[in-house]
């Protein structure tokens, strides 16, 4: 029997949820149904056959396990991986797998793209993955996958089908993009992060950090390490139209019981009832 590491599970509207994330431990998270992950601060092995990985920062909780993703990828005879990561990083990243594949003698190949804030990720027809500058000690970038559906464009409504079908014959593009922001997965990040794409609020699930809640705790220095307090959420509950927010990577200092009674006490009624933690 294969020992694995711990996984969460939760589906919302079609969208299975699975990872586990702690601070200074490890991070993972995937979608089946998007056929992408996010972070590799662990390698569940199931989690292998998902061949699309999006990183945002180099941490070890978040990155540690790219050399056993790529190499059981490899042992399985996969296909090579495409995992998307701040541009900053891929030199070294792609050092280290060198330094890997001498000690394991296996190679490890995989694609490895480098992002930055802004850019656009083509997955298929149907969903595109946008990244944009989150605020951590390292480089490091969040994620937005959006749904996107061809729609006939406005100025055409009350056409008949055939005057439709015409203009598209003769040449006409008649339909238009229109883009749904479908999950936005933040990673570690000051909340300065979370107001750097709009598009966050809106999507339909978010995944993202509160690592810290105490009131002792003292929000500068926090913020200064790149992370969330429970009193950054707080300040921006208003902004949350998200169906479903996902709150993980709590310190280690926490028990799982002492954050739970924080976000019952704490978190508007309106935001805590669309707040699943992640522990």
């Amino acid at each position: 029997m294969i020992k694995n590491l711990p996984v969460r599970s939760l589906v919302h509207k079609g969208l299975t949820i699975e990872g586990y994330s702690r601070a200074a431990v490890q991070s993972y998270w995937r979608i089946p149904e998007l056929k992408l992950g996010f972070d590799l601060g662990g390698s569940p092995w199931a989690f292998m056959g998902t061949q699309t990985m999006f990183v945002t920062h180099a941490h070890l909780d978040h990155l540690s396990a790219i050399p056993v993703y790529v190499a059981r990828r490899r042992m399985m005879k996969m296909d090579p991986p495409t995992i998307y990561l701040p541009e900053e990083t891929v030199d070294n990243v792609r050092r280290m797998l060198l330094a890997w594949q001498r000690l394991d003698r296996g190679r490890m190949n995989c694609e490895l793209i480098g992002v930055k804030p802004g850019d656009e990720i083509q997955l298929s027809r149907e969903h595109v993955v946008t990244a944009f500058a989150t605020k951590h000690t390292v480089p490091s970038v969040g994620y937005i996958v959006w749904d996107r559906r061809k729609k006939l464009r406005p100025d055409l409504q009350g056409l008949s089908g055939d005057q439709i079908r015409d203009r598209r014959l003769a040449g006409e593009e008649v339909t238009h993009e229109v883009r749904f922001p479908l999950l936005c997965y933040v990673g570690d990040s000051a909340p300065a992060g979370l107001d750097n794409d709009p598009a966050l609020y809106e999507a339909q699930v978010l995944i993202t950090e509160m690592t810290f809640f105490r009131p002792e705790h003292r929000k500068e220095k926090i913020h200064k390490f790149g992370h969330t307090h429970i009193d950054d959420l707080i300040e921006r509950a208003d902004r949350f139209k998200n169906e479903l927010i996902i709150l993980a990577h709590f310190s280690t200092r926490y028990q799982d019981k002492q954050v739970q009674a924080a976000v019952d006490q704490r978190l508007p009624a309106a935001l805590r009832e669309r707040v699943k933690l992640w522990m």
